[in-house]
């Protein structure tokens, strides 16, 4: 697969952003959806991540409640949404695929293809 991350930009602390994840390639039902972020001096970490069939997400603890995973396989799309944002949540983000013999699994960092990233920030 090749992925696109895009909608990114600067928000006011408690805004809201919605990041847009496009999909080309063939297959993407047999793949789970993992979103990333890379803050400046830190490791990249998973945020969200969503199954094959969308039926089952998982979320890290620092943005639970507040980030919203989705996907629109129809148009080839997986979406973040962030609501409540932070300065902490300042980083680049990065969609990515895995593909899995079984569907309801999506936690894995190993991830198959990437997509370049979109810069979110937040300003202080």
């Amino acid at each position: 697969l090749r992925l696109g991350a895009s909608g990114g930009g600067s928000v006011q602390p408690g805004g809201s952003l919605r990041l847009s994840c496009a999909v080309s390639g063939t297959g993407l039902n047999y793949y789970a959806m993992k979103w990333f972020r890379q803050a400046p001096g830190k490791e990249r970490e998973g945020v969200a991540c969503i199954s094959r069939s969308g039926g089952s997400s998982e979320y890290a603890d620092s943005v639970k409640g507040r980030f919203t995973i989705s996907r629109d396989d129809a148009k080839n799309r997986v979406y973040l949404q962030m609501e409540s944002l932070r300065p902490e949540d300042t980083a680049t983000y990065y969609c990515a695929a895995r593909k899995y013999d079984n569907d309801g699994d999506c936690g894995r960092n190993l991830m198959d293809d990437w997509g370049g990233g979109t810069q979110v920030t937040e300003a202080s």
